[in-house]
């Protein structure tokens, strides 16, 4: 067994466990069902690919940046018949950053890290619209449980905030983690977010038991690294061939 941590952080970032129709909302954290949907289109499966694997996968998520709720309201055309679509009421978290985790077999595990350094589809924060700002990769894959993973991992929280935080006179020292409950331990809440089918025609999804708690502030890394360059995730794809101009 092994651990594959995620640095999930970027500008928006939306993770939805339900929808009512034109309202879609974010939870407060990553989800699992949107967590594995990254990595399976980083292994480059379709929607209608059998993903039991993934979701046998303990999963966990440590909040070390919550970000602010942000809300837009949106409208679209139908694109055959031109008529307006219903108004929809969409929310976004800004500016947040987590640092998640799955535990399983160490050969899928390993697969998965492998596939993110080279993606067969464009990973997102939860929906199309929110690309990554950082690298989510974490380094290889670790031989410890997912627990100790997620309480010693350094914090990865932007410098802007760090300073804000500790100049608070009542900072909050605890981090907040969600992960999956043990076999046999009762759970703290149920989130809906296990898939079961992405295919679109027929969506699926489980309750999952969720154990939450708090870890103390991991400190920041030792020694500041190198600023990383910018991180735009679509530096590797090859420009679409355009047709020649026309001639008359």
């Amino acid at each position: 067994m092994s651990v594959l941590l995620l640095r999930l952080a970027g500008p928006l970032q939306s993770w939805g466990s339900s929808a009512r129709f034109a309202r879609r909302s974010t939870e407060n954290a990553p989800t699992k069902s949107g967590v594995l949907g990254l990595l399976a289109a980083a292994q480059g499966r379709t929607r209608e690919s059998d993903v039991s694997d993934l979701a046998a996968l303990r999963y966990g998520v440590r909040i070390d940046q919550p970000g602010s709720r942000l809300r837009d309201f949106q409208t679209a055309h139908h694109a055959d018949s031109g008529k307006a679509m219903p108004l929809s009421e969409r929310f976004y978290l800004a500016d947040a950053i987590f640092v998640a985790g799955v535990e399983g077999d160490s050969r899928l595990v390993q697969e998965l890290y492998d596939a993110l350094l080279e993606p067969g589809f464009l990973p997102f924060l939860g929906r199309r619209s929110c690309p990554p700002s950082q690298p989510i990769t974490m380094g290889p894959p670790e031989n410890v449980s997912l627990d100790d993973a997620l309480r010693s991992t350094p914090w990865q929280a932007s410098d802007w905030y760090v300073r804000r935080r500790r100049g608070r006179a009542n900072a909050v020292k605890d981090l907040d983690i969600l992960i999956d409950s043990a076999v046999g331990e009762d759970p703290h809440i149920s989130i809906r977010d296990i898939p079961l089918s992405f295919n679109p025609r027929h969506r699926l999804y489980g309750l999952r038991g969720v154990r939450t708690g708090h870890v103390t502030t991991p400190p920041l890394p030792a020694s500041p690294t190198p600023a990383a360059p910018p991180h735009e995730p679509t530096t590797g794809l090859k420009p679409v061939r355009t047709a020649p101009p026309r001639t008359s």
